[in-house]
């Protein structure tokens, strides 16, 4: 039986959307490249538009929005920009660019290149580097307490690669992008085209990119495998937006997902979730002391 219209309509929203931001910030005027509101109100603009989809043609009805899903979102998007970004600029981004200034180190004809090479090239440095970093949350049991929280959902939503203890949240948003020299609407179109990736990747649209989408891109089939229940099932489909890293590098597993979650699927608190890496030391703790306390009855 094949595809219904609004099917097919929707399987092209994804890589439509992408081909809008790009074509935005390449003819976006300078001062609406120098506005950090610019910025601000496109990445919301996507993630309010894919969060608008999820109610027009949704993909499965156990991953419906509610309200306390909704807010909880809402905080830890508001959270990722504002706390966790100025952190990471702080801490990461502002060190690079004193020690890219204070080595000397400068790649005008990167600045220089074709615009479209600049945005392709930030892409595969952020999500090179995020792959790394998310496959060994997967693979070492320190990092895997961080990210933990964020495989403890139990549905999919257009904010929810967002939704993560704020350890996770700065690690997985450090690059080295600062040691390069683009230009700053090649940056802002990178970060559009990875943030409407990503965000279709966590949604709950029905929607199923074609190949010369999905062979590149991430899409919520790659990525609801990656959330399945059983950890072992969790150890494949890391890209964040290039699910073609994990098919250069062998994680790549072709499925999907509809049930998802971690350890019987308990839905943790804000307050779980950022205590989470630190309840085996908590918990070895109170058993010291319980020990203590029977020893000293």
């Amino acid at each position: 039986m094949g595809k219904s219209f609004k099917d097919t309509l929707f399987d092209l929203v994804p890589p439509a959307m992408v081909a809008l931001v790009v074509a935005f910030w390449a003819y976006a005027p300078a001062a609406w490249v120098e506005n950090t509101w610019t910025l601000i109100i496109v990445s919301s603009s996507i993630t309010a538009i894919v969060l608008g989809l999820e109610f027009v043609h949704e993909r499965h009805p156990g991953w419906r929005m509610n309200w306390r899903e909704f807010f909880t979102d809402l905080f830890y998007v508001v959270l990722m920009a504002t706390v966790i970004s100025k952190a990471a600029n702080f801490l990461a981004e502002d060190p690079l660019k004193a020690a890219k200034e204070s080595l000397g180190i400068a790649t005008p004809w990167i600045e220089h290149s074709p615009w479209l090479l600049q945005v392709a090239l930030v892409v595969f440095l952020v999500e090179f580097g995020q792959y790394w970093m998310h496959r060994l949350m997967h693979n070492s049991t320190p990092f895997w307490l961080t990210h933990a929280p964020h495989h403890h959902l139990t549905q999919l939503n257009a904010m929810k690669g967002a939704v993560g203890n704020p350890i996770e949240l700065f690690l997985i948003s450090l690059s080295v992008i600062a040691l390069i020299d683009f230009q700053t609407s090649a940056v802002f179109a990178a970060f559009g085209v990875t943030g409407v990736v990503s965000t279709f990747a966590h949604a709950n649209v029905r929607s199923d990119p074609p190949l010369f989408y999905s062979y590149i891109f991430t899409t919520i089939r790659h990525h609801s495998l990656h959330h399945s229940v059983p950890y072992e099932d969790t150890r494949c489909n890391y890209g964040n937006s290039l699910i073609l890293i994990d098919r250069v590098f062998g994680t790549y597993r072709e499925g999907e997902a509809d049930v998802v979650g971690q350890e019987e699927r308990k839905r943790l608190s804000i307050r779980e979730q950022w205590m989470f890496p630190f309840m085996p030391v908590i918990a070895m703790l109170k058993n010291r002391q319980g020990k203590s306390a029977a020893a000293g009855n």
